[in-house]
């Protein structure tokens, strides 16, 4: 099957692909609105999940998974926690601490692609020494 390309939308004329539908109602429902990620790391992000799905296009249960994570490393722990409650922020912890000490994966890749978007919250960059390489 053939991926189908992503699309914003034209000067309100041709609407957004329903991907990045699916990912703006996930970030919005863990409390990161939309218009505080830039449209090229949303862009990035249902790139690597469809990278990372065997059939290149992400069932709708995967956005909310991805935006989870990509909304914890935003907002931080405090933020997050307020919002969504303490299990899930800890349950983002864990899953961050799991991506961090195997330091390749999906969650990897997610919490990377925070920190190139200049996205990732400053205390987590403190707590857990997080950078990016220059390349």
């Amino acid at each position: 099957m053939a991926r189908r390309g992503s699309s914003f939308g034209f000067l309100g004329r041709f609407g957004r692909s329903e991907d990045l539908r699916l990912l703006d109602d996930a970030l919005r429902a863990f409390d990161l609105h939309p218009a505080r990620v830039p449209e090229g790391a949303k862009l990035a992000l249902v790139n690597l999940m469809k990278d990372h799905d065997p059939a290149g296009e992400p069932p709708a249960h995967a956005y909310p998974f991805t935006a989870w994570l990509f909304a914890y490393c935003a907002l931080g722990p405090e933020a997050f926690t307020i919002a969504n409650g303490p299990q899930p922020a800890e349950d983002a912890e864990r899953r961050l601490e799991a991506a961090i000490e195997a330091g390749e994966g999906f969650d990897a890749d997610v919490v990377l692609l925070t920190l190139h978007a200049k996205l990732v919250h400053p205390k987590l960059v403190e707590q857990w020494g997080l950078e990016a390489g220059e390349e």
